[in-house]
């Protein structure tokens, strides 16, 4: 196992150093940071010192080394828009969106899961015909629509739920949440049912394909031949073996449901760090942009090796493989 995760993080490596890379262009290439800091007026002396401040009359090679170097200790400069440091406006909206993404999850997968065995054991009920068309709005709907909709009717129409901010919260050290306020939870309703709708139904037809493919199976035949029950066969054999697609799928989209907050963010004025990502990309923010996207590669590398380890506990074909 030491050398298994020990590979995973070396081939994460070039990963990493090819997204610095991309994010290190953005640097060099989009924009102007000293007339974006300075603003129309300034001084020679004025340009050439923060030229100096900022390290840009080295060559590009050490550029991308002190930035590859300083990202590792979590340091990404000031804000072009803000003229604050980068690292503190992570850490600031971090909590939202992470909040945001654990419950639009876990909705996903406490629902997408029992409709999918669901679907799977029963695929001609009305029940699971009627979850296969509801499963077709979430997948067709944009998010932005759905998003809309969602304020419209329980916001605008009955009023029973904010549709905008993130409610009052509680500062637990550096971390903000709103868990342990009601107007929280309030607030994190709408934007958790239009982040994790489309996860949910994606987990359910997954799930509903992967049991009907092993209920199928001949092992599955042999297993009712010998009189074993239904719900040992349907939860022992069937769900567990489906279980390995499904973590593949759940973990990626774990990452995309962080990475691409953006558009529920912006619909509900959510402040994570799609919203700050959003804001900065308008105001050319480059060192916001580049943090971001950073973040978002490690977040990635992070789940894929977690998925990977995962496989080895649902999987022992995998362990037996590794022994040989």
């Amino acid at each position: 196992m030491p050398a298994f995760i020990l590979s995973r993080i070396l081939q994460a490596i070039p990963v990493m150093l090819a997204v610095a890379l991309i994010a290190f262009a953005l640097f060099a290439f989009v924009g102007d940071p000293i007339a974006t800091m300075l603003g129309q007026e300034f001084t020679p002396a004025q340009r050439d010192a923060l030229v100096a401040a900022l390290g840009l009359d080295q060559p590009v090679p050490v550029q991308f080394l002190r930035f590859v170097g300083r990202a590792l200790h979590g340091e990404f400069g000031l804000s072009y828009r803000l003229s604050r440091p980068v690292s503190d406006l992570i850490l600031e909206r971090a909590p939202a969106t992470l909040e945001l993404a654990l419950c639009a999850s876990v909705l996903a997968l406490a629902i997408g899961m029992p409709m999918g065995v669901y679907t799977g054991l029963y695929p001609r009920s009305p029940l699971s015909r009627f979850f296969l068309t509801f499963s077709l709005v979430g997948v067709s709907l944009p998010t932005f629509l759905i998003g809309s909709l969602l304020i419209l009717v329980f916001a605008v129409w009955l009023g029973w739920l904010p549709s905008f901010g993130r409610g009052d919260t509680v500062q637990l050290g550096w971390w903000s949440t709103g868990f342990l306020t009601a107007s929280g939870w309030k607030a994190l309703v709408l934007p958790s049912i239009t982040l994790g709708l489309f996860q949910l139904t994606l987990i359910m037809r997954l799930v509903r394909s992967e049991m009907m493919e092993v209920l199928r199976s001949d092992y599955v035949k042999f297993a009712r031949a010998r009189g074993i029950r239904d719900r040992a066969i349907n939860f022992g054999h069937a769900l567990r073996n489906t279980l390995v697609p499904v973590i593949t799928i759940v973990g990626l989209q774990l990452g995309s449901i962080i990475a691409f907050s953006i558009v529920t963010e912006t619909v509900f004025q959510w402040p994570g760090m799609g919203l700050l990502f959003i804001q900065s990309v308008s105001s050319a923010d480059i060192p916001v942009m580049a943090a971001y996207l950073l973040l978002i590669s490690a977040v990635f590398v992070t789940i894929n090796l977690v998925v990977d380890l995962l496989y080895y506990a649902v999987d022992p074909r995998l362990r037996a493989g590794r022994g040989h």
